[in-house]
């Protein structure tokens, strides 16, 4: 069993929300952490149709439970209505509950009570490095991606679960609750949404290709943000002294999904296939650490017009760069972003470009190149940022 690194109170004294892409293991994790936790589980049909009927029951059952026990509601947003009788339960008997899912996309857009700041907010995320420690390999994560499941199942099981979990998400989050009226077209717009993971969205160019409008292509992206199946890297804007790109990156959450959509095939270190799969997983990394260590550093990108990119910056002020190369010998034109970046922000205090270099070494100009395990070990011990 692998520790997650999630953290979240033994003895809770506030109701909270874990949210997270399917399969990361958010039940198992609640029923580690909370075993005499009473658990409503919505993905049981009759639970499901019992809570759809009469909400109130909830009010109800849980009232007559002792006082101080924990509730937990698996897949919340099955029955948005329940909220109202939790926020009801936390304002008038204090139970305190976990209440976890895979999306808020039908919760926002039936105006579901959100419990206004009632709860704290979790995100549990596919394997880190940290959490795999010694069965950590490199090649082995950027093939089969972060879903635990799938990077622990043996060869021969993983192209039928990465294909029934591509299958299922189109079929139960998307089909199943009618947040497309065309499933043909959001799984063509899938498909190339993979082919450009980590690469600037353009919603003009993407509506032609897929035949529907932007704005469709913006709500299509909207409820892969909703699913926790990606996430938006935004531009770094301030004072600049040349023309930068003002659009956001798009990243999906699990690079094992990328490959299936993509029909990557298997990827081997060297290829630039591999390369940008190795940039998902060091945004993953980073991402991962800077929610469940609490730091809630905003995360950037830098482009200037003319091409010259650093793949990631840490916070508002810029405190640190960090580039990503899946290379083995990083040459001059590889650190030519982290310069060209201290340029124009020289008050930056850290610029680290990750690597598959054997060994550590700080260039004259101050850049640090880390091999990849070493920047993991950096980065979980807080010395990254």
């Amino acid at each position: 069993m692998y520790k997650r690194l999630i953290k979240l109170e033994k003895r809770p004294s506030r109701s909270f929300f874990v949210w997270g892409t399917r399969q990361t293991g958010k039940t198992t994790l609640l029923r580690m952490n909370f075993p005499d936790a009473v658990f409503v589980d919505l993905l049981k049909s009759d639970e499901f149709a019992r809570y759809s009927r009469s909400p109130h029951l909830l009010r109800e059952e849980v009232s007559a439970l002792p006082q101080g026990t924990m509730v937990v509601i698996d897949e919340v947003q099955k029955v948005p209505q329940l909220l109202d009788e939790v926020h009801w339960l936390i304002e008038n008997r204090r139970v305190v509950f976990a209440l976890c899912g895979s999306s808020a996309r039908k919760l926002k857009r039936g105006h579901a009570n959100l419990l206004g700041g009632r709860a704290l907010r979790h995100e549990l995320f596919g394997f880190v490095s940290a959490e795999l420690g010694e069965q950590f390999d490199l090649v082995r994560i950027v093939n089969r991606g972060y879903i635990p499941n799938h990077y622990l199942c043996n060869e021969s099981e993983f192209p039928r679960l990465i294909r029934a979990y591509v299958s299922d998400y189109l079929k139960e989050e998307i089909a199943a609750e009618a947040l497309v009226r065309n499933l043909g077209h959001f799984s063509d717009f899938l498909e190339k949404a993979a082919l450009s993971d980590g690469q600037i969205v353009s919603f003009s160019s993407f509506a032609r290709d897929v035949g529907v409008s932007a704005n469709t292509i913006r709500e299509y992206y909207s409820i892969l943000v909703d699913t926790h199946l990606g996430w938006y890297l935004e531009p770094y804007t301030r004072n600049p002294k040349r023309r930068v790109v003002a659009s956001p990156k798009f990243y999906f959450c699990d690079v094992g999904v990328v490959n299936q959509l993509a029909q990557r095939g298997a990827l081997s270190v060297g290829g630039e296939l591999f390369g940008r799969a190795f940039e998902n997983w060091v945004a993953h990394e980073i991402r991962s650490y800077n929610e469940y260590a609490g730091r809630f550093e905003e995360l950037f990108y830098w482009r200037l017009s003319t091409g010259t990119e650093v793949d990631f910056v840490i916070g508002r002020k810029a405190q640190v760069a960090i580039e990503a190369k899946a290379s083995k010998r990083v040459n001059q034109d590889e650190l030519k972003g982290l310069r060209e970046f201290k340029v124009d922000h020289p008050s930056v205090k850290r610029r680290v470009l990750v690597s598959l270099e054997s060994k550590a070494r700080c260039t004259e100009e101050g850049i640090e190149i880390l091999p990849f395990d070493q920047f993991c070990a950096k980065l979980w011990a807080g010395e990254i940022f």
